[in-house]
């Protein structure tokens, strides 16, 4: 059985460290801070996101007749609503992502403050 490539010691050195450093780290304030900053980004985006995407299917259900108007043609609500749908699965990817350079600036200061007080002790 061939080994197993070996990681670049750059690799090595960026994913060492002790399970007390990874404590404190998890029980730092900032990184608190960084979980809730997420929390209420990623919570409310996700119940929005399947409240729309079941909200097709629970009105052709219970409101068809509603979802049959025609608006272009023969294109009715229906067909609209689930278009709609790829439009807010991309706008909510966008938002994620500009929120997501927030996360990665706080995740690189806790990295690096961990590193200065390990280099510290």
């Amino acid at each position: 059985m061939p080994d197993a490539p070996r990681q670049s010691s750059s690799e090595e050195g960026r994913h060492t460290g002790t399970k007390s450093q990874w404590d404190r780290i998890a029980n730092s304030q900032p990184f608190k801070d960084l979980m809730a900053t997420k929390k209420v980004f990623v919570v409310p985006a996700f119940v929005f996101f399947v409240l729309y995407y079941f909200a097709l299917p629970v009105l052709v259900g219970y409101a068809p007749h509603f979802m049959s108007i025609k608006v272009i043609g023969e294109v009715n609500l229906a067909y609209l609503f689930a278009l709609s749908q790829f439009f807010v699965a991309w706008i909510i990817a966008g938002l994620y992502v500009k929120a997501a350079n927030n996360f990665d600036r706080l995740s690189k200061d806790i990295i690096e403050d961990a590193h200065n007080s390990k280099g510290g002790e």
